[in-house]
């Protein structure tokens, strides 16, 4: 789906900065209450950190945990209805599983989730101490970014290409503005906390497989499997401060390895391609409201390696700092 130029004959109320599924979500929640929106980015779809993501709902380096919590928990209650809904948005239930290497706590979301679990030892991979099961969501980015796509503009939203230079430009285009810009805001604001986590992933064919897997806890990064309905993506790594988004050629056997070592019906998946994206890291979400000379600005951004997972959660508080009723 292409967006249209920018030009426009009937100026909007609200100015939406990114193209990514934070500032899709946060439009299409301000186009359901009635607002006149327009988004503006340098890209969509196949330009932005969101498609390059596994994109399954997991709070994933976003913190503070007490905040973020109430924001995934909103995020679970949208996906799980668009499974019912909305079959065509690409969202899929999937059983997962996250394992350790020692016994260990449930995380701080645990009680949020209606089925939740912990898994005896005995019926994980080998070498695992201790584990917990969850029904997640898995989203197909290539099917749900265009599908939110299709959505703002059917709620009467505007798609349009263009990068401002400063948030004071596009203060000075439209008084309300709602930031969405991930690793951007490190220069448009300017937010000198922002920095890049990078993550290369490896994509396989599906060998038929439908559980997701985690390993968080063994060794550096971030090991998981996220079946989707044609292919499963790999994880992957976590280099923090690290921007070079070309593969490392070295590091598509190790993920293979790692991953198959939860699922070994991947040790001889055919694989598909390699891709790396940088997760717009900060030490807390930054979900709070500015006043600026001419305007007022909601900035949303600093979702770590959790966009989707807070998407709607904090599209909704977005529109309500902007909005408050």
């Amino acid at each position: 789906m292409a967006a249209r130029p920018s030009a426009q004959s009937t100026a909007p109320e609200v100015l939406v900065l990114g193209g990514g599924v934070a500032g899709l979500t946060a439009a299409l929640c301000l186009l359901r209450a009635g607002k006149r929106v327009r988004v503006a980015a340098r890209a969509y779809v196949a330009g932005t950190t969101s498609a390059v993501a596994a994109a399954f709902w997991y709070p994933y380096r976003a913190y503070p945990e007490a905040m973020v919590a109430p924001w995934a928990r909103v995020s679970y209650a949208r996906f799980a209805e668009l499974t019912r809904s909305a079959p065509e948005a690409g969202v899929l239930r999937r059983e997962t599983v996250e394992v350790f290497p020692h016994e260990a706590p449930p995380p701080a979301w645990a009680s949020d989730l209606p089925d939740f679990e912990f898994v005896p030892a005995a019926d994980l991979p080998p070498g695992y101490g201790a584990g917990h099961r969850f029904t997640s969501f898995v989203i197909e980015t290539s099917v749900y970014l265009p599908w939110l796509m299709r959505q703002v503009e059917a709620a009467g939203g505007e798609l349009t290409v263009h990068a401002y230079a400063s948030l004071d430009e596009a203060v000075g285009d439209c008084p309300l503005v709602v930031d969405c810009t991930g690793l951007g805001a490190r220069e448009l604001v300017p937010d000198p906390s922002m920095y890049a986590v990078r993550g290369q992933i490896v994509r396989v064919r599906n060998p038929g497989i439908s559980r997701v897997w985690i390993d968080e806890h063994s060794g550096s990064g971030i090991t998981y499997v996220v079946p989707r309905s044609h292919d499963v993506v790999l994880g992957g790594t976590a280099d923090e401060r690290e921007e070079d988004t070309t593969p490392d050629p070295a590091l598509t056997p190790r993920i293979i390895a790692r991953c198959a070592r939860l699922e070994p019906a991947l040790a001889g998946a055919e694989v598909l391609s390699v891709a790396v994206g940088l997760r717009p890291a900060r030490p807390t979400v930054r979900l709070e409201a500015e006043t600026r000379a001419g305007g007022r600005v909601v900035h949303n951004y600093g979702h770590g390696g959790a966009g989707v997972t807070l998407s709607w959660g904090c599209a909704e508080a977005a529109a309500h700092l902007l909005f408050p009723t």
